[in-house]
């Protein structure tokens, strides 16, 4: 079997796998799917230990109800499972998700909109099953091919998302406008090291978190990772943080940086894409 037959194979099992994934979602049979999706509310913030790792999160007891039995339960992540909660205070309303019938099984999710469909997976797989032909057009009938195959769909998905994206830069934007400023402290600073088993370097990630206290009274405890001179040295330093009163978890310690970044980023995205759009242009008139 020649290269191309490879090729073939490639994408027929790659192409099979996306089928199947799109097919359990079509069922309802995901993993996302199945599993139960509900809201619950943090009862109690612990004190984050100095010196601790950024990826356990902050530890939260946090009290929900499983709607098949109608049981409330009280259980707490100590730095475990689910996604690390960066932003914690009593009251506030975070997902909790766990397979059906299973409810100790949990795990946190930051995000409270409905769990998707599962189709990660398959999408990548489809993907992969793609480039194959690309692949292959380009090295028997030349680059251009590889330039229209690939960048032709990437600026058409760039084209798509380029109006959402927009408004989110806005909305993100208007948030940093309305942004109300109270005094804040360092608590703690977690750190995370890391060596790299080939040449024994050594990395630090240094995480600062900071408590404030927003205008109507909420305790809040949060990670902040930009902003502030020497986070490894400024537990117990004073500092003013911006919080959205919507949203005590959007905050900021420089406004004007973040709003600058936002820009440079709208900025930087505008030129990705007219350069992917060029390019496929360049790839269909090259043909």
């Amino acid at each position: 079997m020649d290269w191309h037959g490879y090729v073939a194979l490639w994408c027929g099992v790659l192409g099979a796998v996306a089928l199947v994934g799109y097919g359990r979602a079509l069922a309802g049979r995901t993993r996302a799917q199945r599993e139960v999706r509900v809201t619950g509310r943090i009862e109690r913030v612990g004190e984050p230990r100095h010196g601790s790792s950024p990826s356990d999160g902050i530890a939260v007891v946090v009290s929900f109800r499983d709607p098949a039995t109608g049981q409330d339960f009280t259980v707490t992540n100590d730095g475990g499972p689910g996604e690390r909660i960066s932003a914690a205070w009593t009251g506030r309303e975070i997902g909790v998700r766990y397979p059906r019938g299973r409810p100790h099984d949990f795990r946190f999710a930051n995000d409270l909109s409905a769990p998707g469909r599962g189709l990660g997976w398959p999408t990548f797989a489809l993907f992969l099953a793609y480039a194959g032909p690309v692949v292959a057009a380009a090295v028997d009938r030349g680059w251009p091919w590889a330039l229209l195959g690939f960048c032709g769909p990437w600026a058409l998905s760039g084209l798509y998302h380029l109006p959402g994206n927009v408004r989110d830069r806005n909305r993100r934007l208007d948030t940093l406008a309305a942004m109300a400023a109270v005094p804040g402290r360092v608590a703690a600073v977690l750190q995370n090291v890391t060596v790299d088993p080939d040449d024994g370097h050594v990395s630090t990630r240094v995480v600062p978190v900071v408590t404030f206290t927003t205008r109507d009274g909420t305790e809040v405890t949060a990670f902040c990772e930009s902003g502030i001179r020497d986070p490894a040295g400024s537990r117990g330093r004073d500092v003013t943080v911006h919080y959205s009163p919507d949203d005590p978890a959007v905050l900021s310690l420089d406004v004007e940086a973040e709003r600058r970044s936002w820009k440079r980023d709208a900025v930087t995205n505008a030129v990705g894409l007219v350069v992917v759009a060029a390019a496929a242009v360049a790839g269909a008139v090259t043909l």
